[in-house]
């Protein structure tokens, strides 16, 4: 579904990534790991077409997307979970779900039914507005309004961040039942290591605006992941 080429991307003189390579697969989960400033929000950035690489390529579902703006990108099917949600505050619940409708067509513009149930309580909060909300319904508004969209695609810069531990479990069975569907691929930023690895396919952690470590769930060792993150 995802193949990332080797990017490079520059903020002036300054580089944040630095020949990245990772690819993402239906029905499963690419975990990428890291400390804050090591280029895991630029990456995901650089996906949905917010930040222009200099070089590399990125590949959607068999289509060089690599020069498309970001509507062009979220249109080719890529739903994005920014971090800290970004959310409407003055918006309702159902006015920030709607949001997502812009890049569907007219017959698909209604809120899909997987939406309420994996996030009961957004139904029950239609018209509250955004800004109203506890962080952890804001998250998963934040999801609810990217699902929307009917992503092929999903990023999702660190969802757990500033969540309560309750709200992290219906995030992380909300993310299980989506890779389970078979037909989304999932790319998990995280630096919260036992949420990752009990959801991830492949992992990759990354310094330096670099990939230095990868290993898939087969040979998993969370202590060696760990060990890569300190560094």
């Amino acid at each position: 579904m995802l193949e990332v080429k080797d990017i490079n991307l520059f903020y002036g003189a300054a580089q944040a990534l630095r020949g990245v390579s990772i690819s993402a697969e239906p029905g499963k989960v690419t975990c990428v790991l890291g400390r804050n400033g090591v280029g895991k929000t630029s990456l995901l950035r650089a996906m949905v077409g917010q930040y222009p690489i200099s070089s590399g390529a990125i590949v959607l579902d068999g289509s060089d997307i690599t020069g498309l703006k970001p509507y062009e990108r979220a249109r080719k099917g890529i739903g994005f979970v920014p971090q800290g949600r970004e959310i409407f505050p003055l918006l309702t619940v159902e006015e920030n779900l709607k949001t997502g409708f812009g890049p569907l067509k007219r017959e698909d513009k209604h809120i899909p039914d997987d939406v309420f149930s994996l996030f009961p309580v957004l139904q029950s909060m239609l018209g509250r507005r955004g800004g109203d909300l506890s962080g952890g319904q804001q998250q998963q508004l934040a999801i609810g309004r990217a699902l929307v969209m009917r992503p092929k695609l999903l990023l999702l810069d660190e969802p757990t961040e500033g969540i309560q531990p309750s709200i992290i479990k219906d995030i992380g069975r909300a993310i299980s039942y989506l890779r389970n569907l078979g037909n989304i691929a999932i790319v998990l930023v995280e630096q919260y290591l036992d949420f990752a690895c009990e959801l991830g396919d492949s992992f990759a952690v990354m310094d330096r605006g670099a990939v230095k470590f990868t290993c898939d769930r087969a040979n998993l060792d969370a202590s060696e992941i760990s060990r890569q993150m300190a560094l």
